[in-house]
């Protein structure tokens, strides 16, 4: 009998923060930081724009690659904040940054070649690279302070390696690649000529000085496809725009498949996107860096060992001297104190769980105070 539907496909899982969200609800949790939502509404400029521009009934097709004029203002903006160079001709604009990841592996992968992730990672990497037929590599960067060395990348590099993705700040450690790391990734590149997909949705959300990106070394650009996104920055989740930045000769390849998934992306909204550029992050950025510090300062008195996050709004300590698997960890944590977290072992990273901070300062206050009760209570494997 035939297969009736896509072996790749029925193999990739279902999305696991969602789902564990969703045991949270089931079983009455009442606080939650799990999802990566920031809880500021969009800025009103930001709407104001969509409103302006539907009234002037920007409501038809758009190019496939996306309006000129968002495109123009993204090169605009990538050249004043990451300093480099590029044309509109070298900007897709994408539904969300899931959607220039998923492009941009479509577009490069043949079955069987290999894509090297650094863990601990978001795992759509992963689903995605299934699904274009891929093959999933995994660093673990834990043992070394979430950062990369030459040995340990060389060792992952095979013949069949097509490409490595990058996201710095990372999700779900907040932590960045260092400017050793970078150059690291840089020899690499040059030596056995692999693309790095570097997903950038955090880089504006960064609480130390961020360091030059890949970009810096022009002379690998063609093996540098820039995925962003609209939504974390700016506060516009369900606004599902981003962008892809690559070569021309990359774009013009990506463009075959974009345009047959979608056409182009919401007209109204890429006029929204432009104004959302031109909007300082900065009072949003301060209220993610003190709810940062809060909920570190507080695991590191509950005696609990975390690394203090360079950016992002999630923080992931350790649960290792507990004794339990991650997910067992926030199964029990739900259960007994109706607090949801994410399991680590999502990122590939069981020793861990993953904090979402983008919340009320109360919800975290209240969260806090429940999870010291909950460790109060475990016995330290050592002690069992």
């Amino acid at each position: 009998m035939k297969e009736l539907l896509n072996k790749d496909v029925l193999q990739v899982q279902t999305s696991e923060i969602r789902a564990f969200n969703q045991y949270a609800v089931d079983n009455q949790a009442s606080l939650f930081l799990t999802l990566g939502e920031p809880d500021f509404p969009t800025p009103e400029s930001i709407k104001e724009a969509a409103i302006d521009s539907l009234n002037r009934n920007q409501t038809r097709y758009s190019s496939a690659q996306g309006s000129l004029e968002l495109r123009e203002a993204i090169c605009a903006f990538e050249k004043k904040t990451n300093h480099v160079d590029y044309s509109p001709e070298e900007v897709m604009i994408t539904v969300g940054s899931t959607e220039a990841i998923s492009t941009a592996l479509a577009t490069l992968l043949n079955p069987g070649e290999e894509v090297i992730i650094l863990q601990p990672a978001f795992p759509l990497y992963r689903q995605l690279i299934q699904m274009n037929r891929g093959v999933c590599v995994s660093i673990d960067t834990s043992e070394n302070q979430f950062q990369l060395s030459k040995e340990m990348l060389e060792a992952a590099i095979t013949p069949k390696t097509k490409a490595i993705i990058i996201n710095t700040p990372n999700n779900p450690t907040g932590t960045m690649l260092d400017a050793s790391s970078l150059k690291v990734i840089y020899e690499a590149v040059k030596k056995h000529e692999l693309f790095v997909i570097s997903d950038e949705v955090y880089n504006q959300l960064v609480f130390t000085e961020l360091p030059s990106p890949l970009s810096q070394y022009t002379d690998i650009k063609k093996y540098i496809i820039t995925c962003q996104s609209f939504s974390k920055p700016y506060a516009m989740t369900g606004w599902r725009i981003g962008y892809l930045i690559a070569d021309q000769e990359f774009i013009e390849e990506a463009l075959k498949i974009h345009q047959y998934v979608l056409s182009c992306v919401n007209t109204f909204i890429q006029d929204a996107a432009i104004a959302a550029l031109d909007y300082d992050v900065k009072e949003m950025l301060d209220s993610y860096r003190l709810r940062r510090d809060y909920v570190y300062d507080r695991l590191r008195a509950m005696g609990v060992d975390v690394e203090l996050p360079d950016g992002t709004f999630y923080i992931l300590p350790s649960i290792k001297k507990y004794g339990m698997t991650s997910y067992e960890f926030c199964k029990q944590l739900v259960l007994d104190q109706g607090v949801a977290l994410i399991p680590g072992s999502y990122f590939e990273a069981d020793d861990y769980v993953r904090i979402s901070f983008c919340v009320d300062r109360n919800v975290l206050e209240e969260a806090m105070d429940r999870l010291e009760l909950f460790l109060s209570r475990l016995p330290k494997a050592e002690e069992q």
